[in-house]
């Protein structure tokens, strides 16, 4: 096993929701409070921004090339040359304070995406949605407080759903054909002290590795949701994961430094960089969105 590796001087204000697109040998994440999207290939190094105009939160790989999005405004889709982002569907614009938040591609081409009340973080308005690749739109869970990371198991029999102002991660019995999720219950409770769970993903084990916001740490959980090992980083606000590269080997880590204050930037002058680890176990493919 490696040591974190500081990969991009980004300086993302929140960086989040990376995916792996291996057609492409490409990094693909957001920075959701200046907003705009990252592409990076290791490969030759090459790091190029897309603005896109919408206040994107989340996002996904489309199987045709280009990207589905989550954003603060509803669910949109972009082609493959990332330009002019087409709402979909918004299905909380009358919710005061309501918004999405981070989604992910199921193994079967489904695009899932959670809402949170933005300033109400005590408050059980967020609810967690399904789009299809024709279109349509399922409400799957309610009563959350803050949805965020989603991942399933390597059999796509268990889904993986964080709660960030809940301070848990759930898992759900998951029927693959027919995208129904049942039996929530939490499989991991995080400590405060620990900072609040962000995104997440899954290895070829089965493990869950989770980031901690506030907590300094990526953290994989065996899939009885035990503690496996924690993994530190030189930045506070850790946001997300996931594998990558040619043998999907390459644990990449999203920070931020979004509510920082000038003192505690000075001293994490890498919050907001993109980093990289090797773990020693290999990620799953990152899926796509059929629509």
């Amino acid at each position: 096993m490696s040591e974190v590796e500081h990969v991009l001087a980004v300086q993302s204000e929140a960086g989040e929701s990376p995916h792996w697109d291996a057609s492409q040998q490409a990094l693909y994440w957001a920075d959701i409070v200046d907003p705009h999207l990252y592409k990076y290939t290791p490969v030759d190094g090459q790091l190029k921004t897309f603005q896109i105009g919408i206040p994107v939160t989340g996002l996904g790989l489309r199987q045709s090339g280009g990207l589905v999005l989550a954003a603060k405004t509803g669910l949109y889709l972009m082609g493959a040359q990332l330009s002019l982002p087409e709402l979909v569907i918004d299905p909380e614009k009358d919710k005061t304070n309501v918004r999405f938040n981070d989604g992910l591609v199921d193994p079967q081409g489904r695009y899932w995406a959670g809402t949170l009340n933005e300033v109400d973080f005590s408050a059980s308005d967020g609810s967690l949605y399904r789009l299809d690749p024709d279109g349509t739109l399922h409400l799957m869970d309610s009563g959350l407080k803050g949805p965020n990371g989603i991942a399933w198991s390597p059999d796509h029999r268990t889904m993986y759903l964080v709660d960030s102002f809940a301070q848990k991660i759930y898992a759900y019995d998951y029927e693959p054909d027919a995208g129904h999720i049942s039996n929530r219950r939490v499989f991991a409770e995080v400590p405060a002290d620990s900072g609040a769970p962000d995104g997440l993903t899954v290895d070829s084990q089965g493990f869950v590795w989770n980031a901690h916001w506030g907590g300094w740490r990526v953290t994989r959980y065996d899939p009885s949701g035990s503690i496996e090992r924690e993994i530190r980083l030189p930045v506070q606000n850790v946001t997300s994961c996931i594998f990558g590269g040619e043998d999907l080997g390459d644990l990449y880590i999203t920070t931020a430094w979004f509510l920082l204050s000038e003192q505690d930037r000075l001293a994490q002058p890498l919050a907001g960089d993109l980093f990289r680890y090797r773990p020693g176990v290999s990620g799953l493919p990152d899926p796509k969105y059929a629509g």
